[in-house]
């Protein structure tokens, strides 16, 4: 067996070490089913990690929370999900505080709930009264690098308070999570736009996104017929 000890430690490292990519939410995912016998230790190093690091790694940590339990579902270890039920609050309440200090944090909760409500792993009631804290904190710019600084030096590694509760990241926290979110946003629009390729994923793709032709359409067509008849004769 496993030591407990080991197991947590190397656990928090991945944690503390996931980024935008898929294959690091996976990979920590996939070690904590591993060790499934030590899931309410590691569901425990979660909420640590979320209270513990900055925003940006909370924010990482809340897109692993969603595949954890997508794969923990797959595995039917059900664990994982009914102790990520039970402390969706403290979860929220970590990644996107109410002192605003994570507003910029606001749109990935909201994303992760919208999935987790739709894997049912929790209750579209509980996702509305959660939205209702959210409408509160979503203050401010919608990224961190639009906060600007009121003290605190320029570079020096630290979260500077602001007047009204928030935080500023500082430049590398800053520059780290715009290209996490470049990342994100490419991933999403390939997820978006991607097809079958076998048969004819892309046209049936197509016919259910057109609408039905109505008189308007036709009109339309006519218009366009008699400026292009225009056209000609103006041409010759």
């Amino acid at each position: 067996m496993a030591d407990p000890f080991e197991v947590r430690m190397r656990f928090t490292s991945q944690l503390q070490h996931l980024n935008a990519s898929v294959n690091s939410a996976q990979k920590a995912a996939n070690y904590a089913l591993k060790y499934r016998e030590m899931d309410e230790d590691l569901h425990s190093c979660i909420l640590e990690q979320l209270e513990r690091n900055n925003m940006n790694n909370r924010a990482n940590i809340m897109y692993f929370i969603e595949h954890l339990c997508d794969m923990a579902q797959r595995e039917n270890h059900l664990e994982f999900v009914r102790m990520m039920e039970r402390d969706i609050l403290r979860v929220v309440d970590a990644v996107a505080p109410s002192d605003g200090s994570g507003a910029a944090n606001v749109k990935v909760v909201r994303r992760v709930l919208n999935g987790l409500q739709q894997k049912q792993v929790l209750l579209p009631q509980t996702v509305q009264e959660l939205e209702e804290c959210l409408k509160e904190r979503d203050i401010g710019g919608a990224h961190p690098a639009l906060s600007s600084p009121t003290n605190g030096a320029p570079g020096s590694g630290r979260h500077t308070p602001r007047a009204n509760g928030a935080i500023r990241l500082d430049k590398r926290q800053i520059e780290q999570r715009i290209e996490e979110d470049r990342e994100r946003h490419k991933r999403l629009r390939e997820v978006i736009w991607a097809v079958d390729h076998d048969g004819d994923g892309e046209f049936e793709k197509l016919w259910e996104e057109s609408s039905d032709i109505g008189d308007d359409d036709y009109i339309g067509a006519e218009e366009d017929k008699e400026e292009r008849n225009q056209a000609i004769e103006f041409d010759t």
